[in-house]
């Protein structure tokens, strides 16, 4: 009988905790101010782009970027932009106000920081 038991006892704590997520990530929903700064002279920097967290989901608020991504529960932030053919992908931490990371593009990357709006 307890060789029934465990599966269904695995799978209500794997439901339970991918439930929690979200919730636990929604704690740095809201509009984020994004600075851009690349390490390559060669490459444009000092861009500013505003992305928008909703129950952890990462989107753009520009019409020119689109942005996707999650954001974990304890911070941690995994974000791809693209605008026309370049695509970036970057990484980092959100605290409760503020946040930073690297990027990398085909022939860039450099670093990042956040401050919600």
């Amino acid at each position: 009988m307890s060789y029934f038991r465990k599966p269904a006892i695995t799978a209500s704590l794997f439901a339970a905790l991918a439930s929690a997520t979200p919730s636990a990530a929604a704690t740095f929903d809201g509009d984020w101010n994004v600075q851009i700064i690349s390490s390559n002279a060669a490459c444009s920097s000092g861009a500013s782009l505003s992305i928008e967290i909703n129950n952890g989901q990462v989107a753009s608020n520009s019409t020119a970027v689109t942005a996707s991504g999650r954001v974990a529960e304890a911070g941690a932030i995994r974000v791809t932009l693209a605008s026309g053919m370049k695509r970036a992908v970057g990484s980092g931490v959100l605290t409760g106000t503020s946040g930073s990371g690297t990027w990398r593009a085909a022939l860039c990357s450099g670093t990042w920081t956040a401050q919600r709006m």
